[in-house]
């Protein structure tokens, strides 16, 4: 036999508890109070109730032995009716004569033995002549037959008089008290622990951009505390947001007032090579200070809203087309999700964009998955990323010029925009190899 240590013993009831608050607050309360109970039930049965059983036995058995050592002393019919007749009157027994019967041979024992065991080690101790006993045969009496030289003594006993009947009402009160108890903790509990899943439920839609202003901290004391840190948290992280939504907007001006006087003064230079190259300079420029901007603002002071998510699509398709690539859009229709509409526009349109510098054909999904998520794929038919360095394609400023061409433009920061955008909508982006034979992205959002 194999010994199982107390660290794997430790391991194996940790992995089989329950592991939400919920479940483990209901183990807390139910397993002491079922403990509680078995522990009452049986001291109950083993103290009280088989030493009643047993006396009340014990006082059956000795009426019994009366009954039929009276019946041996003068065994006439005459002396038997005065018998049955003290014995109804005074004992509630009902005694009859089987003349020429032998006692049954079965044996028809009750479900759990216990009176049957009490009642037969007490008719043992008081009789002398055999005797059969049947405490199932009738629900409210017990047959005793006890063999004598005239035939079998036939004596019917209420069964009260044998068993302490009354302990099912014990038990049933006991059940009935642990129940409301049960209940009522249960509904305090769950109380408690319905603040905390208030408060994780406001973190989660704080981590996702979804104003919760009907959130209020209630609960118990530590969950309110938890909860009021939590309001402050996000006041300091909201400020922090719109103090730098403010100090991108001032850059975003102070950079595009010179690029744009030197776009005033090339428009009135003579033309020529020179002048092309530096126009193709300042739209780089421009479009990587684009960039840097996106990802810096993020998808800040927009809230979600109801967003057809195909026809979404098929504005990106069209966008991408002036592009010079084939686009084909294949979306669940209708199909409808809460967003921030252009936040996910910019990420769709960044990796259908990526797909245009690097293929000449795209293929734009969506679609609602069994769980509930949404799942949105842009795939091309360009060159692809190698398996091993599509983790490093989704950092920011990572530009992966050997497996994807030399960019035209940019900083390499599509793709950690387009990632930025669908953890901020509490899912993430996935790089794979497409059907088209380039790169499929898949961007996966909740319900």
């Amino acid at each position: 036999m194999r010994w199982v240590g107390p660290r794997v013993l430790g391991r194996f009831v940790k992995r089989r508890l329950p592991t939400s608050l919920w479940g483990r607050s209901l183990l807390i309360i139910i397993l002491p109070v079922f403990l509680m109970q078995v522990v009452v039930t049986w001291i109950f049965f083993d103290a009280h109730w088989r030493t009643v059983t047993a006396r009340l036995s014990d006082g059956l058995a000795g009426d019994i032995a009366w009954v039929v050592a009276s019946y041996e002393d003068e065994p006439t019919p005459q002396n038997l009716a005065v018998i049955a007749a003290r014995a109804e009157r005074n004992m509630q027994l009902s005694v009859a004569l089987q003349p020429g019967r032998d006692l049954p041979d079965e044996l028809d024992r009750g479900l759990f033995g216990v009176v049957d065991r009490t009642l037969e080690a007490a008719l043992a101790n008081r009789l002398d002549d055999p005797f059969w006993f049947n405490t199932t045969r009738y629900p409210a009496y017990v047959d005793v037959q006890v063999g004598t030289p005239q035939g079998v003594l036939k004596i019917i006993a209420p069964r009260e008089r044998a068993v302490a009947t009354q302990a099912h009402i014990f038990v049933l009160w006991l059940a009935v008290a642990t129940v409301l108890l049960m209940s009522v903790a249960i509904l305090f509990i769950r109380n408690q622990v319905r603040a905390i899943e208030h408060l994780a439920e406001a973190a989660e839609d704080f981590g996702r951009g979804i104003d919760s202003p009907s959130f209020k901290p209630y609960g118990a004391r530590e969950v309110r505390s938890a909860a009021r840190a939590f309001l402050d948290m996000r006041g300091r992280i909201q400020r922090h947001i719109d103090q730098r939504t403010a100090l991108l907007a001032s850059v975003s001006h102070d950079l595009r007032t010179p690029l744009t006087r030197l776009k005033l003064e090339l428009a009135l230079a003579e033309p020529g090579k020179r002048a092309e190259a530096m126009r193709r300079d300042l739209d780089e420029m421009e479009h990587m200070i684009d960039e840097y901007l996106a990802f810096a603002r993020g998808e800040a002071g927009e809230q979600t809203q109801g967003v057809d998510l195909a026809a979404l699509l098929d504005e990106v398709a069209e966008d991408t087309r002036r592009l010079g690539v084939e686009v084909e859009v294949a979306a669940e229709r209708p199909l409808s999700a809460e967003l921030r509409p252009l936040g996910i526009k910019r990420a769709l349109m960044n990796l259908a964009g990526n797909a245009a510098d690097h293929g000449a054909a795209i293929r734009l999904g969506a679609r609602r998955l069994a769980s509930g998520g949404l799942e949105v794929t842009v795939e091309d038919d360009g060159p692809g990323i190698p398996e091993h360095q599509r983790a490093e394609a989704l950092q920011p400023f990572s530009r992966l010029d050997e497996a994807r061409n030399q960019n035209r433009k940019g900083a390499g920061l599509g793709l950690a925009i387009a990632r930025d955008v669908a953890r901020g909508h509490g899912g993430d982006i996935e790089l794979d190899q497409s059907d088209l034979g380039g790169l499929k992205a898949t961007i996966r959002l909740p319900g």
